[in-house]
């Protein structure tokens, strides 16, 4: 499985990258990747090759570029509860500093990158995120609706910026929620704010998760919820990329 090591231009600097795909040689659709919080790592990595394997190029950027390189602090194997509050003590003036605005400056900046990468061919991409990258893709999509076909945000705070937000969306959604993080209440009002702008969607409850658990190197981590992950995004790339 190839994969490179990449810089990205943008309005502020360079963001550092990190990219998955097929070994043989003709293009493939392409799908921006948005981590969570703890950034790249290693099992993010994982999950770039693992989608990369379906027949995908696979981007991943370093959301927090304006603050180093990857990884901004140093990460354990396993972020387990014990040391988890002393990393986010260190990660929580990034995620604060990195404002709508500059999410926007910068998805402007990946997709430009991306589509112009010799492996990707011609045609609409995809996005995808975890945690607050959640929010980012659904944010990108919003804001690029000539380019994105489908986004998929995990247990990300998707409607942070509220109903505007998803008036914009003309890509197919999904979403997968953790049932730590969403109650079936507001799960119905999520709902019924996408069905009101018209947007083409599933959003869900993943039964038995909390929040993080598609991360095998955190304690929120499921199998079985990482499992219904895939289950659900591979057919969704599959139906929307019309480039594969």
């Amino acid at each position: 499985m190839p994969t490179k090591t990449l810089r990205i231009p943008t309005t502020d600097g360079q963001a550092d990258a990190f990219a998955a795909f097929p070994d043989h040689g003709e293009s493939h659709p392409g799908v921006l990747m948005y981590a969570d919080g703890f950034g790249i790592r290693p099992v993010l990595r994982g999950m770039a090759r693992e989608l990369a394997g379906h027949g995908y190029y696979v981007l991943v950027p370093n959301s927090f570029y304006r603050h180093g390189p990857a990884p901004l602090v140093e990460l354990p194997e396993h972020i387990g509860e014990a040391v988890r509050p002393a990393v986010f003590a260190q990660l929580m003036p990034l995620i604060e500093a990195h404002t709508a605005e500059r999410v926007l400056s910068d998805a402007d900046a990946y997709l430009r990158f991306l589509t112009t990468q010799p492996e990707v061919g011609a045609g609409p991409v995809a996005v995808t995120g975890y945690c607050i990258g959640g929010l980012y893709a659904m944010r990108t999509a919003a804001a690029h609706p000539d380019q994105v076909a489908a986004v998929a945000a995990f247990h990300g705070p998707v409607s942070a910026d509220g109903p505007d937000l998803f008036s914009k969306l003309t890509a197919q959604v999904h979403l997968g929620h953790a049932e730590g993080d969403m109650t079936h209440e507001a799960l119905g009002e999520l709902n019924q704010a996408l069905d009101a702008a018209g947007v083409g969607y599933t959003s869900e409850i993943y039964p038995g998760t909390i929040h993080g658990f598609t991360m095998s190197d955190t304690d929120a981590y499921s199998a079985s919820g990482l499992k219904r992950h895939w289950d659900r995004l591979l057919p969704l790339l599959d139906r929307t990329l019309s480039n594969r």
